[in-house]
């Protein structure tokens, strides 16, 4: 893999590989887990999944509707998810393919221009992988959130199993921690324009704590994450207690209305 590029041909891939593609001229990118037989898992907005449904009772099918001809599959997913299986022609539409890079030194992940490309934490084996992909395509993966919980969280914890237990500040996407650490660093660098005038010293210096802020929300070397069964899921992030509180206020209604 190069410094600034991680693009791959496709026979170069294998099941249990996190990959990526950029969309909208490299404005982002979108993340998945490729689980072989040209299939891909990944993970969307639910509203993004619906659009083209005519009619309400359409939604509700695990198979939306698809353009694609080859894969009778491709676009599957469970009611109310944002997990869905594609395959691999889909999910790159139109985009190159590139594969995550795990286990990389510090050194190497500093270098890196662009967030989202790469982490220091080690990947679990492939069937590992696949299983988490496949167990949360039937399973779900929460709401999708940005900044929180989005595509790139969701291949970073099937490669993993590691989860953040602080679920308000920053997700595992280095995506996102690139977003939030520009501005942060451009921040805390003004202060130093004072004892460093020059725009060369001021841009490396910028750039360092750019660097730095991606670093520190590295999934592998963060101290709020712990390692999540996926079958335990579920309860670490909450949905079952939400769940349970909902089915409490329907079985308290139903009550109300009885009496």
């Amino acid at each position: 893999m190069g410094l600034l590029t991680n693009r791959v041909e496709r026979n170069e891939i294998k099941a249990g590989d996190h990959i990526y593609t950029y969309r909208a001229v490299f404005a982002y990118s979108h993340h998945g887990i490729y689980v072989g037989g040209s299939k891909v898992v990944h993970f969307r907005p639910e509203r993004n999944l619906i659009v083209g449904a005519e009619t309400s009772s359409e939604t509700q099918n695990s198979i939306l509707p698809s353009s694609c001809l080859i894969f009778p599959d491709c676009g599957f997913r469970q009611p109310n998810s944002g997990v869905i299986l594609s395959c691999l022609d889909c999910f790159l539409g139109n985009g190159s393919l590139y594969c995550f890079e795990y286990g990389v030194a510090p050194s190497v992940f500093l270098a890196k221009v662009r967030g989202g490309t790469c982490t220091t934490a080690t990947s679990d084996p492939p069937e590992t992988v696949i299983h988490r992909a496949m167990y949360l395509l039937q399973n779900g993966f929460g709401n999708y959130n940005v900044f929180q919980n989005n595509c790139e969280d969701f291949a970073l914890y099937c490669k993993t199993g590691l989860l953040i237990v602080d679920r308000q500040g920053v997700g595992s996407s280095g995506q996102a921690s690139s977003v939030i650490g520009a501005p942060l660093a451009a921040i805390l660098s003004s202060p130093l324009k004072l004892l460093m005038p020059s725009p060369v010293g001021m841009a490396t210096v910028t750039a360092g704590m750019y660097c730095m802020s991606r670093y520190a929300t590295d999934i592998g070397v963060r101290s709020d994450v712990i390692k999540v069964a996926v079958e335990d899921l579920a309860v670490n992030l909450g949905w079952l207690s939400r769940h349970e509180e909902t089915s409490e206020e329907n079985k308290s209604s139903n009550q109300l209305i009885t009496m």
